[in-house]
């Protein structure tokens, strides 16, 4: 039996960027004009722009289309207008006249051909270099979020280590540094939904492998942080 489904599931730009914003309050109110706020002030106006692209790439370009239809068709014109003035009797019959005839238009055939596959994919190539840049950018706010929690080391918590003086201040306590370490695993989670935006809206095999790597570098860096979490929890 087969199922239709009325609606599709889909993942909604507005509700994700709603989430980052809260996000950002969130870590405003627990640690204002931290780093880690400014840190995801700036993912928030990333996700904005990335809405902004994603609408542009799921709409069809009209204009670009009409004119390669337009090139394509004088193209396809133009060969058959310049065929009606090629003498097609043959008066030498002998297969290596007639092979050499063969590959020459078997050879203009394959030029036509790539010709005409070249215009029709650039749209989706123009489409896919503006993803590819914006998905790099979200791959460098995790990288960002991951040095942020790198210094916040739970076994470090109510010790009586002596620092260097190049050592990093830890003012934290446990509940700050609890939360501290929640909120970046919210932000590489949020990170990940942000560049399945991309995939949902072009499917295209090197935007979708793009995807699949940020959401296993956010994945990655989750883990690391509930490890710390776990750690922490049982020392406190």
């Amino acid at each position: 039996m087969w199922i239709k489904l009325k609606y599709m599931i889909q993942l909604d730009p507005k509700k994700i960027i709603g989430t980052i914003v809260r996000l950002e309050r969130r870590i405003g109110d627990r640690f204002p004009n931290s780093g880690l706020q400014h840190l995801c002030n700036e993912f928030l106006m990333l996700a904005e722009r990335s809405k902004a692209n994603i609408e542009w790439i799921s709409k069809p370009n009209i204009t670009l289309r009409v004119t390669l239809c337009l090139l394509i068709a004088l193209g396809i014109g133009g060969l058959i207008y310049s065929i009606t003035y090629v003498d097609l009797k043959i008066d030498n019959t002998k297969i290596d006249n007639i092979i050499g005839i063969s590959e020459s238009i078997f050879n203009d055939i394959v030029l036509i051909g790539a010709a005409i596959f070249f215009l029709v994919t650039i749209e989706s190539r123009i489409k896919r270099k503006r993803a590819i840049k914006r998905l790099n950018e979200l791959r460098v706010i995790a990288h960002v979020v991951d040095m942020h929690q790198l210094t916040k080391d739970p076994n470090r918590l109510n010790t009586n280590r002596l620092n260097t003086e190049s050592s990093p201040k830890r003012s934290l306590t446990a509940l700050e540094l609890e939360r501290y370490l929640e909120y970046s695993s919210e932000m590489s989670a949020l990170i990940a939904k942000v560049g399945a935006l991309y995939a949902q809206s072009l499917p295209d095999p090197i935007v979708v492998t793009t995807v699949t790597e940020i959401e296993g570098l956010c994945t990655g860096l989750s883990r690391k942080i509930w490890q710390k979490l776990i750690i922490l929890n049982q020392k406190i």
